[in-house]
């Protein structure tokens, strides 16, 4: 067998099962000059996500129209400024976006992965070990590295940043983040529930809908 046959055997391979889903949410771009930068992408009209400056810093999120991917680039980003997440990625080649942290970073460990703790940033305490507390949406991280030392950053997304995505769509990439879609809805419609004296919500698929679409866009949540 020859290595061109080894090559194209190895690019149809497909994986045993299929996992939790790990979408491609930002990939980093180097640039030399970040306003010269932010002009051109501005010029294609690209949306601009994130426009974050400090005294040492500049950093500036972009995604095209129609893509469920943005790009990332900027200066000046040291270890000791994470505040926000468009600082946090600079330092890794992209980001990969997932619904559960946890469940996660246990199937890339299982798979080999040497993956790092689960962590959140808090405040003067900077990185801390485990999810956030509250588990809110773009919180809660993990990395892992590739073979030649790229590394990519995971982020639990479960609830969008208001003007991140197209809120006449919602869109679900597999039947797995539908489902986990439905299982924060079931919680938060317990909740409901509870406010109503307990009866039982007739119309609860229509509540259910209104929730997982305005979480999806991060629009204000249904009561």
């Amino acid at each position: 067998m020859n290595d061109i046959q080894e090559r194209g055997e190895a690019a149809t391979a497909t994986p045993a099962a299929r996992g939790v889903d790990l979408k491609l949410e930002v990939v980093v771009i180097p640039v030399s000059d970040v306003d010269r930068a932010k002009h051109f992408y501005g010029g294609l009209g690209w949306r601009l996500d994130a426009d974050i400056t400090g005294d040492e810093f500049h950093v500036i999120q972009f995604t095209p129209p129609g893509s469920p991917c943005s790009i990332v680039f900027g200066s000046g980003v040291t270890p000791g400024l994470y505040a926000r997440i468009e600082l946090d990625v600079l330092e890794h080649i992209g980001e990969l976006v997932v619904s559960d942290i946890g469940v996660a970073r246990a199937e890339l460990a299982g798979r080999g992965v040497d993956v790092s703790e689960v962590y959140h940033y808090a405040g003067r305490e900077g990185r801390v070990s485990g999810p956030d507390p509250e588990r809110r949406s773009y919180t809660s991280y993990a990395t892992f590295s590739d073979p030649d030392g790229n590394q990519w950053l995971l982020q639990e997304v479960t609830q969008r940043f208001p003007g991140r995505v197209d809120a006449d769509n919602t869109t679900f990439a597999s039947s797995t983040e539908l489902a986990a879609a439905f299982r924060r809805a079931s919680v938060a419609h317990g909740e409901h529930e509870k406010r109503t004296g307990g009866q039982r919500d007739e119309n609860w698929p229509d509540w259910y809908a209104a929730y997982m679409v305005a979480e999806q866009a991060g629009k204000e949540l249904p009561l």
